[in-house]
């Protein structure tokens, strides 16, 4: 499955120096040419302010989609 920009994904890993712990959802803001490294942000909390981090495939995993139908 190709990942693209908007898609959903989760930490696979912490990363504490950011405050982020596995599982925590961020969003794909760009996708580089090599399809391996990403731009991700994550969302503010009580814990880190927004985070705006370059991963690669190994630190996050596609979030399955959400039926939006209605």
């Amino acid at each position: 499955m190709k990942i693209k920009d908007l898609d959903a994904v989760a930490l696979t890993h912490d990363l504490p120096e950011h405050g982020l712990k596995a599982g925590e959802r961020g969003t794909v803001v760009h996708r580089y040419r090599d399809d391996f490294t990403f731009e991700i942000e994550f969302p503010a909390t009580e814990a880190h302010p927004v985070t705006l981090l370059m991963l690669t495939l190994d630190d996050f995993r596609l979030v399955a989609e959400e039926s939006t139908a209605g």
